[in-house]
């Protein structure tokens, strides 16, 4: 999941607590080019007040307009935007990319049942229990169940005339040190829609971090990873050439379930540090090679902004589960 389909159920759950009648909808399927995937969110409370997306915004304009024409009436509903009609039979609009875009609508009243569902959304957001969301596409019934965490985000099941969307925790990027590096790698993950954490115990190499929408940690890297900071959709990247940021927060991630963990450095470096985190770090063989170092994709980088492209296609690699010969 995306930080933005966390902010969604934030939104969503402060909303019923003021007493709204919302709308939260799900990319259900896409077909062709689509810039949001399966399982992605958009909240729309009774005034028009919205937060997340669908699209590139040509969906949630025309969303907002049905809705604001009274559409939607019911407790659940699909359509389908490019293609022709929807499964609502509703004409379709047409998308500029080309693609197609399945979306299930569910009206939720602000009612104890709604607060509670969202609260356990927004728990399993944030990384306290792993579930599915399942949803009765002829009655708007709702509940959870135990989920895996593997396969597609959004499974149809036809004979039960429902839908399971799968939940996971939104990706989080933790950041060890403060460095021209940290701050490209911080503003790519953020557009990416990672949750961005850059920790630093030097307040002034903090302040100096001029990216937004990002959280800055006066901290030593190691002490907050250790915290339990990570879940299992974390990456954890080193950036600071500095030993005593870098390994230390590697032998505090190896001990997580971070999806990624990586340390950046040149080949000598990063086979130096390999030797010194088995010695003086007591990790052990299997610890080590679970980081990636050095970290990336070989393409060569040599400016901060490259090394931080090269570090986050690595992630996402990883995150999409593709082998590097697979590129």
């Amino acid at each position: 999941m995306q930080h933005l389909d966390r902010q969604v159920i934030e939104r969503a759950l402060a909303w019923v607590r003021e007493g709204q009648t919302l709308w939260l909808c799900t990319v259900l399927a896409t077909f062709g080019s689509s810039p949001r995937a399966p399982g992605s969110m958009l909240v729309v409370c009774d005034d028009g007040r919205h937060v997340g997306s669908l699209s590139g915004g040509c969906v949630e304009e025309d969303f907002l307009e049905r809705l604001a024409r009274g559409a939607f009436a019911a407790p659940v509903s699909t359509l389908r935007y490019g293609g022709g009609k929807g499964e609502g039979g509703v004409e379709s609009v047409h998308l500029p990319c080309g693609g197609v875009l399945d979306v299930l609508v569910g009206r939720l009243r602000p009612e104890p049942d709604t607060r509670d569902h969202l609260e356990v959304l927004l728990a399993t957001l944030t990384g306290e229990r792993a579930l599915a969301r399942r949803v009765d596409l002829n009655s708007g019934a709702r509940n959870f169940v135990e989920d895996a965490g593997v396969g597609e985000r959004v499974v149809r099941d036809t004979a039960r005339d429902a839908v399971q969307i799968r939940l996971t925790p939104a990706a989080r990027l933790i950041i060890a040190g403060s460095s021209p590096v940290s701050a490209a790698c911080a503003d790519f993950a953020r557009t990416l829609g990672f949750e961005v954490i850059v920790c630093d115990p030097r307040e002034e190499a903090l302040a100096a971090l001029d990216v937004p929408g990002i959280e800055r940690r006066a901290d030593l890297p190691s002490r907050f990873i250790a915290s339990g900071a990570c879940h299992a959709a974390t990456a954890v990247v080193a950036l600071t050439h500095d030993p005593r940021i870098d390994d230390l927060a590697m032998i505090e991630a190896v001990r997580t379930p971070a999806f990624y963990i990586g340390v950046m450095g040149s080949q000598r470096t990063s086979a130096a540090r390999a030797e010194r985190l088995q010695r003086s770090g007591g990790l052990s063989r299997d610890e080590v090679e679970r980081l990636h170092m050095p970290i990336g994709l070989a393409l060569g980088s040599k400016t901060p902004a490259e090394i931080a492209l090269a570090a986050m296609a690595d992630i996402l690699r990883v995150q999409r589960g593709k082998a590097r010969d697979a590129l």
